[in-house]
């Protein structure tokens, strides 16, 4: 009997107007890269302590009161994945623009300055394909949802283990994500007898395309005290354009309903805004000593959110798919940061940092109204801790530590080399899961059940650059290496039945990507 497959659409968010997004989804907005200047990249971005370029001005702001001269510069470049192929919905090469800023500066005594900057620049590219196949030994993503209806998780005061009661469909949902409803909906009743069944897979072809970027916009107020002290502040301003589209197809062992294959095309996007204050001191222990210390702290970034997603499954023949909208509210941990710096004979300047969030700390917050406000003549939302949703998040993700280090060599007064090493902790928890079975809002409207725990990260840096009157043209590459495991859906052990077991098992994926980037600088 052919699947008897019917349209949905919207049924989610009829039910669940206020939303909190899921943790594995946040973790990917949440996230940084380095990027900047090129003389910053090709430093491995440690001039925290060191200064003098617009990059630190979202690093540690006191960097800006080290500059002398106002300038500006512009960076752009490409971004290379290595070991991907294209995928029809995305490529794995892409131009990309990185930055552009000018700092300000103004003379206030022999030896002290009040300096105003402002930089744009791409703190997260989202650019990235993930491929990954592997063997199922007659587990499945339908067979996931089946057992959640199995044990009540889906529909209010329904199970099939209870003995003549008959599923309300209409009714609020639990537990029930998307998919889970397609399935329930269309898939596990179409034997027509009135009984839900789930259909066993032999193995899965999953591949997502990840487009878009973070763009940071920071204004600066900066300045020194007699060449010994030097304080920053910060304000920045973060805009969210985040998509992904995946095909995940699932081939299924020999069924009544003669079903060999099932494919899932899902396409998520989330846009918003954020906003972060961001301080910074950098001094000198020995007075006219090269030798400088950095220190800095940046608050949460508060995110305003919205996601869009649009999800279908077909079994070949007919298709089911749904979609929502939804607003939500992420806030980011607090960060802080040590460096150094050292310039050795004014040729040589060595600079090292150490950078720590703790992404436990991470909150999902419900939307659950608004207000109006007197004073701004404007509307502002209201919202409360998604309390299961940031549990989960404690128990998956880590405490990240940061450790940069980079070199500048200048081998001639035009001509500088460069040289830097980052080592950046895992963020996930090797044990963590995507669990679906969650009573929190960021459950309901998740429309993918894969997830991916990244290992560490190393990034590996060269740059030139090369000065010519008031301009300077800087060069950097920069190699960015990080391993996961891929899991297209959480296990799942049944309690009572061991044929209701579905178990599935991790594959590795890898994030190594390239990144050649050029800054053109004008002093002024």
């Amino acid at each position: 009997m052919k699947t008897r497959f019917f349209i949905i659409a919207g049924a989610l968010a009829v039910a669940m107007p206020t939303l909190a997004q899921e943790t594995y989804e946040n973790a990917k907005i949440i996230q940084e890269d380095l990027n900047g200047t090129a003389r910053y990249v090709g430093m491995g971005g440690a001039m925290d302590a060191l200064g003098a370029d617009i990059s630190t001005i979202s690093s540690n702001p006191a960097g800006i009161g080290l500059f002398r001269n106002s300038r500006a510069d512009v960076s752009f470049g490409m971004v290379s994945q290595q070991d991907a192929e294209d995928y029809s919905h995305g490529n794995t090469t892409n131009m990309s623009f990185d930055q552009a800023g000018f700092v300000y500066t103004q003379r206030t005594k022999q030896n002290s300055f009040l300096n105003f900057a402002f930089n744009y620049k791409k703190s997260r590219n989202f650019d990235y394909i993930l491929s990954a196949d592997d063997q199922l030994q007659n587990a499945s993503q339908n067979k996931l949802s089946w057992v959640k209806l199995y044990n009540g998780l889906l529909y209010p005061d329904y199970s099939p283990r209870d003995e003549g009661y008959s599923p309300d469909l209409d009714n609020s949902y639990i537990t029930c994500n998307q998919l889970d409803d397609i399935y329930t909906r269309n898939l596990f009743y179409a034997a027509g007898d009135g009984n839900a069944y789930f259909y066993e897979a032999t193995g899965y072809d999953f591949d997502r395309a990840h487009k878009g970027y973070v763009g940071e916009y920071d204004f600066n107020l900066s300045g020194n005290i007699n060449d010994q002290v030097y304080l920053g502040m910060t304000v920045g301003l973060h805009d969210v354009h985040y998509k992904h589209i995946s095909d995940y197809t699932e081939y299924m062992v020999p069924n009544p309903e003669n079903i060999q294959v099932l494919n899932v095309y899902d396409e998520r996007k989330i846009t918003g805004h954020g906003m972060d204050l961001k301080f910074g001191v950098i001094f000198r222990p020995v007075q006219y000593s090269n030798f400088r210390v950095g220190l800095s702290v940046a608050t949460p970034t508060w995110y305003d959110l919205t996601s869009r997603n649009y999800t279908e499954v077909t079994d070949g023949n007919e298709t089911a798919w749904a979609k929502d909208k939804y607003d939500f509210q992420v806030y980011t941990p607090w960060k802080f940061g040590l460096s150094l710096g050292h310039v050795i004979g004014n040729c040589v300047a060595v600079g090292a940092g150490y950078e720590y969030a703790d992404y436990t700390a991470t909150k999902t917050r419900i939307i659950t109204g608004s207000y109006y406000d007197y004073w701004t003549d404007s509307y502002h939302d209201d919202s409360k801790n998604d309390q299961v949703m940031n549990s989960h998040t404690e128990a998956t993700l880590k405490a990240v530590s940061t450790f940069k280090v980079g070199v500048e060599w200048k081998a001639t007064p035009e001509l500088a080399l460069r040289a830097g090493y980052n080592y950046i902790s895992p963020m996930y928890d090797k044990d963590g899961f995507k669990d679906g079975t969650l009573e929190s809002n960021g459950s309901f409207i998740a429309s993918s059940t894969d997830y991916t725990n990244w290992d560490a990260t190393n990034r590996f840096t060269l740059g030139m650059g090369y000065a010519v009157g008031k301009f300077n043209f800087d060069l950097a590459w920069q190699y960015t290496s990080t391993q996961g495991d891929f899991t297209p859906f959480m296990s799942y052990r049944d309690r009572d039945y061991s044929d209701f077991d579905n178990i599935v098992g991790s594959q590795k994926v890898d994030n190594k990507r390239h990144q050649l980037l050029l800054t053109m600088g004008y002093k002024f």
